[in-house]
């Protein structure tokens, strides 16, 4: 794919990374109207933006591009949609380059974070920063303007903590709550939190900040804590992205690690869905903001590790090699969102179910297959 339309040399005062492979880069605020993205160039970032894109809208792009790969994201939404994103090459921890990110926005969506359980535990302090202290920065800067751009802030579902107390059975190749409500609905916000691991403790600070700032100081802003989100632009790890992780090993026919017994439950959805959700919470900020949500597939979306993977091998047509491994720390055998509070206040529903979405995942991991699949975004 071309770059060469819109290339520009990085800006000296932000991070220093190889020149961005497309767009418009500048820390010059615009006199236009925008809107920020932070990690813009992430998987979620990337399907926010083409879909405010698409609008006619013009987007802002903060990203440190300090995950591999996301540079591939970042020259798809320049090459596709030109002058209208623009790049910031900065770090959320920057509170001097976050506020000239928010200079002259109208709504901001902040998804720049550590995603990772497994870094947090390792790298708790540098977890600690991004995640709770660059909120904190781009809290302070939205705070500063005479008009504060309304936003939307992705927490999780880890906030809850590891749910040892909902008791669970086995059911055929899945575990279900014994609690018949829990069962039929999923976790409610009316769950007490309850952070464990460093990456829970680092994203629930950030999280009771937002509720704060807009209950102290009036800002207009939301949380999403979030289940399980795949689709295309995801990158597949094993730490993050799990769904998309699993297709690219079944694709390369390279062995699978459960870690667990692969009973374990978790509602998934799909980006597009995900994005439906994000622009409506946007769109009511004056009647739902101050307010946290669980968002993810529901009940209706919710499935076992191992009833994945036999989604997954009848997509490939053959079987997929498994390895077990025991069970890391922190995570949650049973994780499913109960949506009603979000679906009341707006009307949502997701619309793909778990077959349609990961075919299509499936669909666009093939066609990117030109690439090495290690590194498809």
């Amino acid at each position: 794919m071309s770059n060469q339309r819109h290339r520009r040399q990085p800006p000296t005062n932000g991070t220093t990374h190889e020149p961005l492979p497309a767009g418009r880069q500048s820390l010059v605020p615009s006199r236009k109207r925008f809107v920020l993205i932070t990690g813009g160039a992430g998987f979620i970032g990337t399907n926010v933006a083409a879909r405010i894109l698409e609008s006619g809208r013009t987007v802002r792009i903060l990203d440190s591009l300090a995950r591999p790969g996301v540079e591939q994201n970042l020259r798809w939404l320049c090459d596709t949609y030109g002058e209208r994103v623009t790049v910031m090459n900065g770090d959320i921890r920057d509170a001097e380059v976050i506020g000239r990110a928010v200079q002259g926005v109208n709504e901001v969506f902040h998804f720049a974070a550590q995603v990772a359980v497994t870094t947090s535990l390792s790298e708790p302090v540098h977890d600690f920063m991004v995640n709770a202290g660059g909120t904190l920065n781009l809290l302070e800067a939205i705070r500063a303007q005479a008009e504060p751009p309304p936003l939307l802030f992705t927490s999780t579902n880890k906030v809850y903590g590891d749910l040892e107390d909902v008791e669970l059975v086995p059911d055929g190749a899945r575990y279900v709550p014994a609690d018949t409500a829990t069962r039929m609905w999923g976790i409610s916000e009316r769950r007490a939190i309850d952070f464990h691991s460093p990456y829970g403790c680092s994203k629930g600070a950030a999280d009771q900040y937002v509720l704060d700032y807009a209950r102290t100081f009036g800002l207009p802003a939301v949380v999403f804590r979030m289940s399980c989100i795949y689709g295309p632009h995801q990158f597949g790890t094993e730490d993050q992205g799990w769904v998309a992780h699993f297709l690219l090993r079944a694709l390369d026919r390279v062995p699978i690690t459960i870690y667990g017994d692969g009973l374990q439950v978790r509602d998934v959805l799909f980006v597009d869905d995900l994005v439906s959700a994000m622009l409506l919470a946007h769109d009511r900020m004056d009647m739902l903001a101050g307010e946290a949500f669980n968002i993810g597939g529901g009940p209706d979306r919710a499935t076992s590790l191992l009833e994945l993977l036999d989604v997954m091998a009848a997509l490939n047509g053959r079987a997929i090699d498994v390895d077990f491994d025991g069970w890391r720390e922190a995570d949650q055998r049973y994780y499913v969102s109960d949506t009603r509070k979000f679906r009341d206040a707006t009307g949502w529903e997701p619309r793909a179910s778990v077959t349609e979405g990961v075919a299509a995942l499936h669909a666009w991991l093939k066609q990117a297959a030109g690439k090495p699949l290690e590194t498809v975004a």
